[in-house]
């Protein structure tokens, strides 16, 4: 179909569907080229910004001491739950049925969901995922949490609790 004018335009209809449309979605080989070196730039550079802040980052993290409860106030096979370090980070102090004390960050290892102490069995357990940690060291003692219970360095002053930071342990 010709214009009426006279001229050999194409008819708009081919000009926006293409009759060549299967040959669009072939990608030339230097559009793949161009892709992949593009991609491995970005990579690159991704990788070199992770080492540079492993190089800059802090070797050993500073924590603060705080004061998370008073001797008096827990009896043998009771808990007390604080924040430590910060107000975002539950954390469990417990006084086992020994009357030994030992606090651990409140998060299970596996999915972050919060622990709780079973005095009956001396252990911290998950219940989303039957997850159960030792009362005494925090390591795990069944389920699918893959490391131990971040310990929380605690001491006496007076009758005081002080939180004084975290523990290294194997398996962390």
């Amino acid at each position: 179909m010709q214009p009426k004018d006279g001229s050999s335009r194409s008819p708009l209809w081919s000009e926006e569907f293409s009759v060549h449309g299967a040959e669009d979605a072939y990608v030339l080989r230097r559009q793949f080229t161009k892709f992949l070196v593009l991609t491995s730039f970005g990579m690159l550079v991704g990788n070199a910004w992770i080492w540079v802040r492993s190089l800059l980052a802090t070797a050993h993290p500073q924590y603060p001491e705080m004061v998370i409860g008073r001797t008096a106030e827990l009896a043998a096979g009771s808990v007390k739950m604080f924040r430590y370090p910060t107000a975002n980070d539950p954390a469990i102090l417990v006084r086992r049925t020994d009357g030994g004390l030992a606090a651990f960050s409140q998060k299970c290892t596996h999915l972050s969901c919060a622990v709780y102490y079973a005095a009956e069995r001396n252990r911290l357990e998950c219940p989303c995922h039957e997850g159960y940690f030792s009362a005494e060291s925090g390591r795990v003692l069944q389920g699918p949490p893959p490391r131990p219970l971040p310990r929380i360095r605690i001491e006496a002053r007076g009758e005081f609790i002080v939180a004084r930071g975290f523990e290294l342990q194997e398996g962390a």
